[in-house]
């Protein structure tokens, strides 16, 4: 719901949530690989599945960085209305 006091220049912290998923899967990946290779299957198998985790993360964040902004009212567009409480 709009209120009207949405900021003028908001901006999405999308460009720092694709770095720090980089850097989480970076070191996904060498947790998987470090762990298979020490010899510890569950602590590889739960790198792995946060490396799946990432991956999709990753591709929605990519995904929304392509989408480009969205279209949003100008100040000339009044505020909504709040919706009225019916209590019976």
């Amino acid at each position: 719901m709009r209120t009207g006091s949405e900021p003028v220049t908001a901006r999405s912290a999308l460009r720092m949530r694709l770095w720090l998923s980089v850097w989480g899967l970076l070191w996904a990946i060498f947790g998987t690989v470090a762990f298979t290779l020490v010899g510890r299957p569950g602590w590889a198998i739960a790198c792995g599945a946060l490396w799946l985790v990432i991956t999709v993360d990753l591709s929605m964040i990519l995904k929304h960085l392509r989408e480009g902004p969205h279209y949003q009212p100008g100040p000339g567009i009044p505020p909504y209305r709040p919706p009225e409480e019916r209590r019976p």
